[in-house]
């Protein structure tokens, strides 16, 4: 989907909950989609706060914004046990994922993971049941570090980065 038409798609699920459509919220929209790696919702105020177009975001709008965001679907919600919620634009080609999580780094990768959706319909299927969603997540400790005793990927928390690997 187009971020043109991701942000009429927005526009649209406001509206239908009854939510006006303001200028915080669309600035929250296009930090939202601007993203390339996972982002928490610290991450997305400071992105908001930075464009010209809106002169204030409040970290409340953000935090109310990212459940209709993800209700909505143009946001995916990673939640990788670690207390804090991180997401991931939706707005792409529609590829199901599978993320991996380094436990010794920090980072969230997204490899693709096209069986997903066979899995799900079929193991559903057997049960009477329509797939409404899913997700495959693995906890990974890192190799080069186990071996040398450093991560070459290990960022502080100041800078930590989480990255999208579809292939």
């Amino acid at each position: 989907m187009s971020i043109p038409a991701a942000r009429e798609k927005f526009k649209r699920f406001l509206r239908q909950k009854g939510l006006r459509v303001t200028d915080q919220r669309m600035a929250i929209f296009e930090a939202a989609v601007a993203q390339k790696e996972h982002f928490t919702a610290e991450q997305l105020l400071d992105q908001a706060r930075a464009a010209e177009s809106t002169k204030y975001v409040s970290r409340a709008t953000v935090y109310r914004t990212l459940p209709v965001m993800t209700e909505s679907a143009l946001l995916r919600e990673v939640d990788i046990g670690t207390g804090e919620k991180f997401y991931m634009p939706n707005v792409g080609d529609g590829i199901q994922v599978a993320q991996v999580v380094c436990l010794d780094c920090d980072r969230i990768f997204e490899i693709s993971a096209p069986f997903m959706e066979w899995y799900g319909s079929t193991v559903s299927s057997k049960l009477g049941l329509t797939p409404v969603s899913q997700r495959l997540q693995v906890s990974a400790r890192c190799d080069t570090l186990r071996h040398t005793g450093a991560c070459p990927r290990r960022l502080g928390p100041e800078t930590r980065k989480h990255s999208r690997l579809i292939g």
